[in-house]
């Protein structure tokens, strides 16, 4: 799921260049973001908590470069078969 319509409650520091919607409720909102700060591309993965009218942010958590996102990936691979209880 892709949206680029609502603005994302990012610090305008950052330019956001793209960002998908994992989940979206009343109070939470996770999404995957793909931004800029000094010339360089990251992703951070956002959770943000609605307060009131107001979105703050909960947790953020970036990747830098493609060895970072490798070696996330491959532990995150070992792990996802033990998701399931025995």
């Amino acid at each position: 799921m892709s949206s680029t319509d609502e603005k994302l409650p990012i610090s305008d520091f950052y330019k956001v260049v793209e960002y998908i919607t994992i989940f979206k409720s009343e109070k939470w909102w996770e999404a995957i973001v793909l931004f800029e700060s000094f010339g360089r591309r990251s992703i951070g993965l956002y959770l943000w908590q609605k307060r009131g009218d107001v979105w703050k942010r909960k947790h953020k958590f970036n990747i830098r470069n493609m060895d970072e996102w490798n070696k996330l990936k491959s532990a995150i691979e070992q792990l996802t078969p033990k998701l399931v209880s025995k």
